[in-house]
């Protein structure tokens, strides 16, 4: 059963769930402020559930590959949209600041500023933090 890492959280679900539904079904939401209310409800279009996703999922859609050609996204951003997004196995998922969470190289910047560490608890990484340790 895969494990959804969000916010701090741990989120079990089946394989083959939606990102967006596994989020929603926990009481999380892959959205930020006012976009929680102004957004497609899964159907691929808005762009406002845009999150970055670490681990195994499925292709872009189509509908996918369509809306991240328009702003505010970039296409090689390498960002996800939860509601295209079937989980397939254990995930690290982010979501950034910005109505659509499209500000990747703004957190970025902000995190080389403040000497920030990556976070997520990822096998590389506690790794990492514990030969610092």
């Amino acid at each position: 059963m895969p494990t959804v890492h969000f916010r701090g959280r741990e989120i079990e679900c089946n394989r083959g769930d939606v990102l967006r539904d596994v989020l929603r079904a926990a009481g999380e939401s892959p959205h930020n402020g006012h976009s929680s209310w102004f957004n497609c409800r899964g159907g691929g279009s808005c762009g406002t559930c845009a999150v970055r996703v670490r681990g195994p999922v499925t292709y872009r859609t189509k509908k996918e590959r369509r809306r991240f050609r328009f702003p505010p996204h970039d296409p090689d951003s390498g960002l996800r949209l939860a509601c295209q997004t079937v989980v397939l196995g254990d995930l690290w998922v982010e979501k950034y600041p910005g109505f659509w969470g499209q500000h990747v190289d703004d957190a970025d910047e902000a995190g080389e500023a403040e000497g920030a560490q990556d976070t997520a608890d990822t096998p590389d990484t506690r790794e990492r933090r514990e030969a610092t340790d």
